[in-house]
């Protein structure tokens, strides 16, 4: 591709998206163009790039030629959310709402919520800026997966994949998030601008429904007893009180609310209009449906709610309750959890794949069914983006009771993150999460190419399938410019299929 394409992300091209109507920040969301307007070229990296700062040294700094965009520092590092030093930016942990660091911020927090103990595990940190809260959780055993949009500050995720913290592009608008119902056991806003209670309180709700039951969500800066916004600040109040969420504290500009377990308070008719989703329709775990007015509650109830589902690492191997109700839930889940130790057993013994490498921090499972391969890995200083691809079973609810994170993703269509964010990229059945998408055009080229955009040079790739597909990604391999070469499965793998290691150039 040009050089002036170091940055591209094509479903969320400013070019594009800024034609588009800007009601409910629709402008800012994905936008794909169509596969055959999608120009089959590899990103290029910009001028000067190296390979990135290991961790855990890259939350503290990453260099500067790999990102060279100076207008965060330059317009927040007053604030402590990066600063330019000489080859490096480097990240004194503060934000708008925090800048004497988020350490000192979650100090504070920790006053009100159960931060110790494995009570909390999957966080979603919404407008997170460079995710220097989210990064800090981390110590804390608390996964935290951080969003933004591509706005006007432009590169904030990308200087969050760099640190090594979990994080993604999107944009809370008209759709909703493409997450299950109850990922979350924290949800967290500091200065994000999401107007909640906007649209009837539309957000509000999408908030609740990903949000566990039993789990807190913090909202700091605007409208919290915030200047000449006490209507919102009252709205937002009132939309609680209609959810039955439990107030905790009022901290200055700060707020914490408990979700509740049960939906016997949730009252017929409020100043809202709320009303619970027909139980009839079980709650979709779709990720491109639009947002929706009615408020999502667990059929069978507790069974998700924190304080019954298990602390962290218990939660890792103990089968999830959403895992039962697949047929032969339980016996698929334990043998899903024996086949993928016995299996990253046989890649770092027998493949000599370094997962535990400095280098490798960043991890993509494309096909994760059960985040198998993720837990796996639980012991590692890595995290994982598990993904399920359109049209699979949607499993990703049992991947976050495990405590692991991941989103829902339509393998056709690019990712939602910058080039050059993933170290390492597995995936297993490479034919088949093609053959499922939605798009009528899909080719292995266009997957090949996405996989090479996102994936950083030096960055391993490792792919299962059939011989007769590995042929075939060996020669696109080859175009792509990978080494690769392609092993015998595990000795006790029962099946046809080979493995594939690639290395980009």
């Amino acid at each position: 591709c040009p050089a002036e394409a170091v940055a591209h992300m094509p479903c969320e091209d400013p070019r594009r998206n800024s034609q588009l109507s800007r009601e409910m920040n629709f402008y800012r969301e994905r936008h794909c163009p169509l596969p055959e307007e999608t120009p089959l070229c590899l990103i290029p990296p910009p001028s000067g790039y190296k390979i990135p700062v290991p961790w855990p040294e890259s939350l503290h700094k990453v260099w500067h030629a790999n990102m060279p965009y100076n207008k965060i520092a330059d317009r927040k590092g007053h604030q402590g959310w990066m600063k330019r030093e000489g080859e490096y930016f480097t990240f004194p942990g503060g934000g708008t709402m925090f800048p004497g660091g988020a350490g000192q911020y979650i100090e504070k927090l920790a006053q009100y919520i159960p931060l110790n103990g494995g009570t909390l595990r999957t966080a979603l940190d919404m407008g997170c800026g460079v995710a220097s809260f989210g990064g800090t959780l981390l110590s804390q055993g608390i996964l935290a997966l951080s969003f933004a949009p591509r706005d006007s500050h432009k590169s904030q995720i990308q200087f969050a994949l760099e640190r090594g913290v979990p994080a993604f592009v999107a944009m809370l608008g008209t759709r909703r998030l493409p997450f299950p119902a109850y990922s979350f056991d924290l949800m967290h806003c500091s200065r994000c601008l999401i107007p909640f209670t906007a649209y009837n309180a539309t957000y509000f709700i999408e908030v609740d429904r990903l949000l566990r039951p039993g789990g807190y969500l913090v909202i700091s800066g605007p409208p919290v007893q915030w200047p000449k916004q006490d209507k919102e600040w009252a709205d937002l109040q009132a939309v609680a009180r209609a959810l039955c969420y439990e107030l905790i504290a009022v901290d200055g500009n700060t707020v914490i609310w408990k979700k509740p377990v049960g939906d016997s308070c949730l009252p017929s008719q409020n100043e809202f209009g709320l009303e619970l989703c027909d139980e009839s329709v079980p709650p979709s775990d779709a990720w491109y449906f639009k947002l929706k007015r009615c408020v999502t509650r667990p059929s069978v109830k507790g069974e998700q709610a924190l304080g019954t589902i298990s602390k962290w690492p218990e939660r890792l191997t103990k089968v999830p309750s959403r895992a039962i109700v697949m047929k032969n839930g339980l016996d698929v889940f334990e043998a899903d959890a024996r086949r993928w130790a016995r299996r990253v057993a046989y890649y770092r013994d027998s493949l000599n794949l370094k997962l535990k490498s400095p280098t490798v921090r960043n991890v993509m499972d494309m096909n994760a069914f059960f985040g198998g391969f993720a837990a796996a890995l639980a012991s590692d200083p890595v995290w994982v983006m598990n993904v399920i691809p359109a049209r699979k079973p949607l499993t990703l609810d049992v991947i976050y009771d495990r405590g692991l994170i991941g989103v829902y993703h339509d393998w056709c269509e690019p990712f939602s993150t910058y080039p050059r964010t993933y170290d390492f990229i597995h995936v297993s059945g490479i034919e088949s999460i093609k053959r499922d998408s939605s798009k009528s055009r899909c080719s292995l080229v266009d997957l090949m190419v996405e996989m090479d955009r996102i994936l950083r040079p030096e960055g391993k790739v490792v792919i299962r399938d059939s011989p007769e597909v590995l042929d075939k990604v060996a020669r696109m391999a080859h175009a792509v410019r990978w080494s690769s070469s392609i092993h015998e499965k595990e000795p006790e793998s029962h099946g046809r299929e080979k493995i594939l290691i690639a290395t980009k150039s």
